[in-house]
């Protein structure tokens, strides 16, 4: 799963090395942690949030077919993740 999110992410930005996916699992549920350079940061997520919303789909369908949960949560380099934004399932 990890393998589709830094494809998924690594397509969409300009500068595809310095996309970083960390996941870390609690209880049945994976968040999946990627940080882009800060250029990025609009490009993956879009007008209204757009991109990271179809992002998320498509990682939360492949998630459920294997049975499981899933939160995709985007950030840059120079920023720290809000835990309660990007939680899908």
């Amino acid at each position: 799963m990890q393998d589709l999110v830094e494809f998924l992410f690594r397509s969409l930005v300009t500068r595809p090395d310095e996309v970083r996916v960390e996941a870390r699992q609690e209880g049945d549920v994976t968040t999946y942690r990627v940080t882009v350079h800060p250029d990025d940061v609009g490009r993956v997520i879009g007008r209204q949030g757009r991109i990271a919303n179809a992002v998320r789909s498509v990682v939360g369908a492949a998630a459920h077919r294997q049975g499981r949960r899933v939160h995709v949560l985007i950030g840059s380099q120079e920023s720290s993740f809000n835990e309660d934004a990007g939680r899908s399932q």
